[in-house]
Parts: structure tokens; sequence; C-alpha cells
């Protein structure tokens, strides 16, 4: 039996969904409604913080491999918990059809928490880094195994432009390659394989003696307890970005002081 590629479907998908968003709203209309807008929050500052690990909350409703984690599901109520528990950033997925995302999350969620908010979705081409802005992210994530070396310079250059920080997110010494030879400031490993949607916390101990000290660096997926957290500390980790382990916990404050030790 053929197994199935998931980030393949999920990836085909966007692109309908990309082609609609034009239609709707076109990429000269997004750039001159953002020409308006406030800077945008500093969200690699905001992580990066000396001698501790800073957390990254996620928004997630659903997922490929969980199917439902959180219902019912509000994202303003979520994040009004996150702002209460004092957490670095919030990330927001925005994918539609296998995370039952939204972007209109994005400024809901902005609304009410003051810390920088991370767009989280598969970002392909231009319009969706405007696009990003215009719906009111800080930061957007950019996965290097869905894009190549050419795409990501052109990307990153334009999140630039606009004042949105990237987290450039790996998941194996190739990609990371592919990723050092551009000197990001900030780098993610998934621990997920987002083709067959298995994770191991191994590639992050792999993957992180890898990276120049300079850089931020981000952990994601997987992480589940205190003993996590401390090993990713004893490691030199920056900040951890944590969705399913909070989201499936019926107290996420609780959850918070639990997996941080805070």
């Amino acid at each position: 039996m053929k197994k199935i590629d998931t980030l393949k479907e999920i990836v085909a998908k966007k692109s309908e969904k990309i082609a609609l968003a034009k239609q709707a709203l076109s990429e000269d209309e997004l750039k001159a409604r953002i020409a308006s807008l406030a800077p945008a929050r500093p969200f690699i500052e905001a992580i990066s913080k000396p001698r501790t690990i800073s957390l990254i909350a996620e928004i997630k409703k659903a997922s490929p491999s969980r199917g439902i984690i959180r219902e019912p599901f509000d994202a303003r109520e979520i994040a009004k918990v996150y702002q209460d528990a004092g957490v670095q950033a919030v990330s927001v997925l925005t994918e539609e059809d296998f995370f039952q995302g939204s972007p209109a999350y994005i400024q809901e969620v902005k609304n009410i928490v003051s810390v920088p908010v991370l767009r989280k979705d598969f970002i392909l081409e231009p319009y969706q880094v405007y696009e990003s802005r215009y719906l009111g992210a800080d930061a957007i994530l950019l996965i290097a195994g869905l894009l190549t070396k050419d795409k990501l310079i052109e990307l990153m250059g334009i999140a630039e432009g606009l004042g949105l920080d990237c987290l450039i997110e790996v998941h194996d010494e190739k990609e990371l390659k592919k990723v050092l030879s551009l000197k990001p400031p900030l780098i993610g490993i998934n621990n997920r394989d987002l083709h067959t949607l298995e994770g191991d916390l191994k590639i992050t101990e792999r993957l992180f003696t890898l990276i120049p000290r300079d850089k931020v660096v981000v952990v994601e997926s997987g992480i589940k307890s205190y003993q996590d957290i401390l090993f990713l500390k004893i490691l030199g980790v920056h900040a951890v970005l944590i969705g399913e382990a909070l989201m499936s916990s019926p107290d996420i404050a609780r959850k918070i002081e639990e997996v941080m030790g805070w």
C-alpha cells in the first residue's frame, strides 16, 4: 500500500487557496493597504532572552496527525490565557483544510496579546508574505523543505522589507546546510517529518550541534514535559514552540506551568 505524503497534499490544496485569495484581493491592493499599518512587533528580540527558554505558544485546532485537538475552540479565549500566562510569543496556525485554522485568527489574537504573533502556514510565494503583513503577523514561518534556496532568498528579502522576522524551519542536515548558507538569524528545528508526520526529539539533538552559536534556535514539535525543556536548556536552545501539548490540555495555564517550570 502506497504511503500518503501529507505535505504534498497540503501544498496542492494551499496552491488552490492562494489562487482564490489573489482573485479576492490582488497583490497590488495588498501592498497599498500595508503602507498605512503600524510597525510589526520584534519577534526575534522577544524570544531570545539570555539564560532562559522562551515559549512560543501555538493556537491550533487540529492537525493531520491528531485530527481535532481542541473542541470547543475559541482563538480569542486561548490568546487571553497565553497573555495571562506570560508567554513570549504566540504562533497562529492559519492553514484551513488540514489544521482547521483561519487567516482571521491573526488579528483576533493580535488584539488580545501584547507579544509578537507568528503566522504558521505553508508559505510558497511572495503574495503570502504581503498577505501575512496585511493580516497583522509580526513573523512568518518558512519551511526549508518546501522552498528552493532562491525562493527562500526572495521570500526572506520581501519579509525583511516589510519588517517581518522569518522563522526558517529545517528537519534534516541537507535542509540545514541549505539554510545556513543564507545566514538567517533565526532557525527552527522541527522534530516532526512533514511527509510522514512522525516525530523524534533526537532530530534536535543531532542538528543543534551543527548550528553556529550566534543563531537564535527554536525547537518545534514533540515537547511534552519539563524534562524535555531541561534537556533543551542544557543544549542551549533559545525557544520552544509548543502546540499540541497545550491545545489538548483541559487547563492550558496549568499545563504551561507544568511543562515550562514557571
